[in-house]
């Protein structure tokens, strides 16, 4: 096994910083004790044959309450930091790597097996009804020979129930580390179920939105989306990892209750997944059929502007008609409204019937050409 990268480089260096003066009396002062791994233990048992026979104080303790190999420690661990979680490795001698996933955190979900341990990433999920939104935690499970360590770097899933569930069962508990395994596997997979729900419901009453024209549809549709893709990278990799343990049931010689219990857990989680998968099919369906309602809009509101449009041209053509069969009378009327003293025809008897009729007859020469051309 590799060895683990030392605690010391973890911690900052009490000397860092200080002056040269400070450094000389550096040594005088109190070292700073690292924080114990136990502080971020939130549950703590050793059962055997089913049955818990302590809850050990410290993670050594819990190693030594282990009276043969038929016994099981099941320590649960919040958010540890770096030091705490190399503090844990060292007592259950897990490999570097499995707890340098477990420190940085964000894994997708995954299965390796290092040795006799296997080392678990969940990713748990959650509905919040207030928010309509999906929540996700982190869950590390180190499964060894004869302990569980669990790691959650958030607050789901809720293992004090898979804990209560697996005590009143003694049956399934003596099975072992395995039988842990599958019921926090069990509890994950059965947490999607509500929200897969919520995400139906959401659909849905995107759906309604969208066929009512609601603003910000197509907004709410993007983020949606953008929760399922989240929902797939944390369920579609399980069925892989089930896959993987069903491969080692005849290697590693698996308990057949163990089998049948992981099947179900299979079956439930390929539910899941594709419920998933329908979801970001239909939300695909959804974005296309709001664009087309949304450009159809756009087109009636075109036309209707189309409309609007031309209607007023065809105003504005009346008024322009008129004004210009207006116009003819006022310009022979100003031209014959002249006061000058030498004129033609102004001292003439017919003079003003000819105006008279030579602004009807304009004016009737307008109208004709305006009536032809539509206009009027």
């Amino acid at each position: 096994m590799p060895q683990l990268r030392p605690i010391r480089s973890l911690l900052p260096s009490r000397s860092a910083g200080l002056s040269d003066a400070d450094a000389g009396h550096a040594v005088t002062r109190r070292p700073v004790e690292p924080t114990p791994a136990e502080e971020t233990v939130v549950n703590s048992a050793v059962y055997r044959d089913g049955r818990k026979t302590a809850t050990p104080a410290t993670l050594s303790e819990a190693l030594a309450s282990l009276p043969d190999a038929s016994s099981m420690a099941w320590i649960g661990m919040y958010r540890p930091n770096d030091a705490q979680l190399y503090a844990a490795a060292k007592q259950f001698d897990l490999h570097e790597l499995a707890v340098e996933d477990a420190i940085v955190a964000h894994q997708r979900p995954k299965l390796e097996r290092y040795g006799k341990t296997l080392f678990v990433v969940l990713r748990a999920a959650r509905y919040c009804d207030e928010t309509e939104r999906v929540e996700f935690g982190e869950l590390h499970i180190f499964c060894g020979p004869t302990f569980v360590l669990t790691v959650r770097h958030s607050e789901s899933p809720d293992l004090s129930a898979v804990r209560r569930r697996m005590e009143s069962n003694p049956d399934l508990l003596r099975l072992g580390p395995e039988a842990v395994l599958y019921a926090i596997l069990d509890a994950v997979v059965d947490g999607y179920a509500p929200v897969v729900a919520g995400l139906q419901n959401d659909i849905d009453e995107i759906e309604t939105e969208v066929f009512s024209g609601a603003p910000g549809v197509s907004r709410r549709i993007y983020e949606l989306t953008r929760e399922v893709i989240e929902f797939q990278r944390a369920t579609r990799p399980l069925l892989g990892m089930l896959r993987g343990l069903s491969a080692g049931f005849e290697k590693y010689n698996t308990d057949e209750e163990l089998q049948r219990y992981l099947r179900d857990v299979t079956d439930h989680a390929t539910v899941v997944v594709e419920r998933a998968d329908g979801f970001r099919q239909l939300l695909g369906n959804i974005l296309t059929v709001n664009a087309t309602l949304v450009s159809q809009e756009q087109n009636e509101e075109m036309r209707n502007l189309t409309q609007a449009s031309y209607a007023q041209n065809e105003e504005i053509k009346k008024v322009s008609a008129w004004a210009a069969i207006l116009f003819a009378p006022t310009l022979i009327g100003t031209v014959y409204g002249m006061n000058f003293d030498h004129m033609p025809e102004l001292h003439w008897v017919g003079g003003y019937p000819f105006a008279l009729s030579l602004m009807m007859l304009t004016c009737a020469g307008l109208y004709t050409i305006f009536k032809r051309r539509g206009w009027l």
